[in-house]
């Protein structure tokens, strides 16, 4: 009876550690996210994990090249587009896009959104916003885009453009070495707001840029890879007339953040989409 009575106690004695510990942590949690909203104003963000899948799987394959897309009700990975919705199980994740004005920034998104989604659009001074609702593996994300204008004005909207963004999308038109050699500046001005977000470099209207001479193509292509290893970013050639690696872009966002798998290739052949990392 001694040896039960001692083991008795010893249990007691461990739960009321075990209750001590978790008041404590609870105490802790509280506490932290307390500071987080009193430094940014709003409730702390509770992220989903993905569950985990082997690369190899042909289902996991096929969401990671599905997605995006917008497949139908069966779909294991289906894309929608929505309103800007503030449920508690959406995950948001906020993308930037900078580039001078008409290389196809706006033309870009709504490829990607949709056209009715455009209807939508949120439009500020200098500023489009534009969203689109993705579900992950049972996880709902939603990609928060804001488009910055190109005036020199716009250069006002940056921080709060910038500030929290996951990705930045640094855009210029294939045919126009001036808006090229302006994404110095733009990234310039972008990283003093947001030193973190995954930086991607986008030559817009390829479907015009195939038709110039290749030694032009050549000069543009080797700035462009230039500039993409300066800034430690992803070169990609679009078109949004012909959805040339739109989605794709979206997809290597998508990938990066969540560690999904990235079966794309690096193209560096003259007179096809350019896509190098």
């Amino acid at each position: 009876m001694t040896n039960i009575c001692r083991k008795i106690v010893q249990v007691k004695i461990r739960w009321k550690i075990f209750d001590k510990a978790s008041i404590f942590r609870e105490f802790f949690r509280f506490i932290w996210e307390r500071i987080i909203v009193c430094s940014t104003g709003r409730k702390p963000v509770r992220y989903r994990r993905l569950s985990r899948r082997s690369s190899s799987s042909p289902v996991a394959m096929e969401e990671v090249e599905g997605y995006g897309v917008g497949g139908g009700e069966g779909d294991p990975l289906t894309a929608t587009c929505s309103g800007y919705d503030s449920d508690s199980d959406l995950v948001t994740l906020k993308i930037s896009i900078l580039g001078d004005c008409q290389i196809g920034k706006t033309s870009f998104v709504i490829k990607y959104v949709g056209d009715e989604q455009e209807k939508r659009c949120l439009q500020m001074k200098g500023l489009n916003l534009m969203d689109k609702t993705l579900v992950v593996r049972g996880a709902r994300i939603a990609f928060r885009i804001w488009d910055v204008g190109g005036d020199h004005s716009s250069f006002d909207q940056i921080p709060i453009a910038c500030k929290d963004a996951v990705a930045i999308l640094f855009m210029f038109d294939l045919t126009s070495r001036s808006t090229l050699n302006n994404v110095i500046s733009w990234y310039t001005e972008a990283r003093k707001w947001n030193q973190t977000a995954i930086p991607i470099l986008i030559g817009t209207k390829f479907d015009d840029f195939v038709q110039l001479p290749p030694d032009i193509q050549w000069s543009v292509v080797t700035q462009a890879r230039t500039y993409a290893k300066a800034m430690k970013a992803t070169l990609f050639f679009s078109s949004s007339t012909h959805n040339i690696n739109v989605n794709k872009i979206f997809k290597f966002i998508m990938a990066k953040l969540f560690n999904l798998p990235w079966s794309v290739k690096r193209n560096l052949t003259i007179g096809e989409p350019i896509i190098d990392f």
